[in-house]
C-alpha cells in the first residue's frame, strides 16, 4: 500500500471512530485529492423545511445551522441530536416578494466569542428583513433594519471591532454595529451586481479584506478594508466557479473551498484562482450552501433547493 494510500486509510478509520455527527449510514466515497473520507453523516427532513443555508460551530462542536425554508435557528449536538433555537414570525403576505426567490427564509449566521448568534431573514417586507440576534436562552430580535427590496444572504462578523457584514444579493455589503444596529452600504461595487438572478452572496473576512461570492457571475471578490473603516475597489481574484454560493479558508494562505449551488459541486481554489472540483453528487451533495472547517475536518451543508431531496450534512478530511 502506498503511503498516500495508508494516510487516507488511517483518516477513514479515524473520521469513523468520531461522534462528531454520527448518525450518517452512507459509506465514506472517494473524493478528490486533498479531501478525502466524505460521508453524509447527517439528513435533514425536507417536509419540515430544514434546509441548511448556513453553519456556524463553537469550540465544543456544537453546530448552529440556519434552516432557510423553515424560518429556523437549530442547534445540532455533536451527538447529532436537532434542537430549534427559534422561528421568525412568518411576514404578513407569506414573503411572495422577497427579491428574486418568492418566499421568506433565514440565511447567513455567525457567533460571537459570547455564544451569541446574528443572522439574517429575508421576507420582501421592511418589518422584518434585516439582520437579527439570538443570546443564549433569549429570544430572537431583530438588531438592524434593511429595506424590503434587499436580499442580505452572506454575513460575517469581525469580533475585534463588533462589526457585522453583510452580502446583499441584490448588489453590494452592509456594514453595522451590533451596538446600535445602523446600517450603511459598506460598498457597492459593480463586481457585486447581479447579472440577473443573485449577486453577491457568500462573504468571509481575511487578510484586511471583505472577500465576497457572486453567483450570478461565478466569481470570488477582494474588497480592501482600510484603516478607516471604508471599502476599496473590489478585485476579482477567480472566476469560473459557476453557482457558487458560500465558502471558506482552508487556512493555507488564501487557498479556498467553495460551495457550487447549482452544479451540485464544492470546489477547491487557488490563492492564483485556479480551481479544480473536489465533490460531487457522488459524494452525496444536493446543492451544497457553504463551508465550515473545524480543523481539518471540512463541513458541507446541502439545501436541495434545485433536487428536491435529501438536505444533508457532509463531512470530509482535509490532508495535507
Amino acid at each position: 500500500m502506498s503511503a498516500k494510500l495508508a494516510k487516507q486509510s488511517l483518516v477513514a478509520a479515524v473520521l469513523a471512530a468520531s461522534s462528531l455527527f454520527a448518525l450518517g449510514t452512507a459509506p465514506a466515497s472517494a473524493a478528490s485529492f486533498p479531501l478525502c473520507a466524505a460521508r453524509v453523516v447527517q439528513h435533514f427532513d425536507l417536509d419540515k423545511g430544514q434546509t441548511p443555508e448556513s453553519i456556524v460551530f463553537s469550540p465544543n462542536g456544537t453546530a448552529y445551522v440556519a434552516f432557510a425554508k423553515a424560518r429556523q435557528i437549530a442547534e445540532i449536538s455533536p451527538g447529532g441530536a436537532i434542537r430549534i433555537l427559534a422561528t421568525l414570525p412568518a411576514p404578513a403576505d407569506g414573503g411572495v416578494n422577497t427579491p428574486g426567490l418568492g418566499f421568506p427564509l433565514t440565511v447567513g449566521i455567525d457567533r460571537a466569542s459570547d455564544g451569541t448568534l446574528y443572522f439574517l431573514y429575508a421576507t420582501g417586507t421592511a418589518d422584518l428583513t434585516g439582520v437579527w440576534r439570538l443570546r443564549p436562552g433569549g429570544t430572537p430580535q431583530r438588531i438592524a433594519a434593511l429595506p424590503a427590496t434587499s436580499l442580505p444572504n452572506g454575513l460575517a462578523l469581525d469580533q475585534r471591532t463588533r462589526s457585522l457584514y453583510v452580502a446583499d444579493s441584490s448588489g453590494a455589503v452592509w456594514r453595522m454595529s451590533t451596538k446600535d444596529g445602523a446600517a450603511t452600504v459598506w460598498s457597492a461595487d459593480k463586481e457585486l451586481a447581479p447579472a440577473g438572478f443573485l449577486g453577491a452572496n457568500g462573504i468571509k473576512l481575511r487578510d484586511g479584506a471583505a472577500w465576497v461570492t457572486n453567483l450570478d457571475r461565478g466569481t470570488i471578490v477582494r474588497i480592501p478594508l482600510h484603516a478607516n473603516g471604508k471599502a476599496g475597489s473590489a478585485q476579482v481574484t477567480a472566476t469560473g466557479l459557476t453557482g457558487i454560493d458560500d465558502f471558506a479558508f482552508t487556512g493555507k494562505g488564501n487557498e479556498i473551498i467553495a460551495a457550487l449551488n447549482t452544479t451540485n459541486q464544492v470546489a477547491l481554489v487557488k490563492p492564483d484562482g485556479t480551481h479544480h472540483v473536489v465533490l460531487t453528487a457522488a459524494d452525496g451533495l444536493q446543492g451544497p450552501t457553504t463551508i465550515a472547517l473545524r480543523g481539518r475536518t471540512v463541513y458541507v451543508p446541502s439545501a436541495a433547493y434545485l433536487t428536491a431531496k435529501d438536505p444533508n450534512l457532509l463531512r470530509a478530511h482535509l490532508a495535507r
